[in-house]
C-alpha cells in the first residue's frame, strides 16, 4: 500500500487546467497533471479533506484544509469545486404546497426563481449543526439555505413546519 500525498501549506502550487481540471506541481518535484478535486465530506467538510482523483478515480493526492493553502491554491480549488457542487442558495421562500404524497417548494435562488418537489421531509430536508439547511428535490438536485435566520419572516414561517 502507498502512503498518502498531502497538500498542505505551500508545499505544492495548483493551477487550473481544461474545465474543472487541476494540475498540481509538489515542490519535491512530483507532478499530478488532469486531477479533480472531490470533497471527501461534501455536505460537513466544505474546506477540509479534499481529495485529488487521476481519470480513473485513483486518489493522487489529498488537501488536508483549503483555508492553510497558499491564496493562489487556494482560490483555484475553490473555484473548480465551486463548478461541480454548484448548490442554488435558496434567499426566499414564496411559497410552500404540501400534497399528500409530495411537497411542492416555490423559492428564489442565487440563479433565480425555482420549483421543485420533496417527497420526504424526514429524509430531504436536513438541518445541519451551523445552521444551514440542505434540501434534496425529487431529481436529485440541491438547495441551500446558508443560514435560516437571515432569510424574512415570512420564509421562516412557512419553513418552520418542515424542520
Amino acid at each position: 500500500m502507498t502512503e498518502r500525498t498531502y497538500i498542505e501549506n505551500d508545499n505544492a502550487r495548483i493551477t487550473r487546467g481544461e474545465g474543472i481540471l487541476l494540475k498540481v506541481e509538489m515542490y519535491d518535484g512530483r507532478i499530478f497533471e488532469d486531477v479533480e478535486a472531490r470533497r471527501l465530506f461534501p455536505v460537513t467538510g466544505v474546506y477540509k479533506y479534499i481529495t485529488l482523483l487521476d481519470s480513473e478515480g485513483a486518489e493522487q493526492a489529498v488537501i488536508r484544509d483549503l483555508r492553510n493553502l497558499t491564496p493562489d491554491s487556494r482560490a483555484v480549488v475553490e473555484e473548480v469545486l465551486g463548478e461541480y457542487y454548484l448548490v442554488p442558495k435558496i434567499t426566499q421562500i414564496e411559497k410552500i404546497i404540501n400534497k399528500k404524497v409530495k411537497i411542492i417548494f416555490h423559492v428564489i435562488t442565487d440563479n433565480g426563481p425555482r420549483e421543485f418537489e420533496v417527497k420526504s421531509i424526514y429524509s430531504d430536508i436536513k438541518t445541519l449543526y451551523d445552521g444551514r439547511v440542505l434540501i434534496k428535490d425529487s431529481n436529485d438536485n440541491r438547495y441551500e439555505i446558508s443560514n435560516l435566520n437571515a432569510l424574512s419572516r415570512d420564509s421562516q414561517r412557512l419553513m418552520a413546519p418542515y424542520l
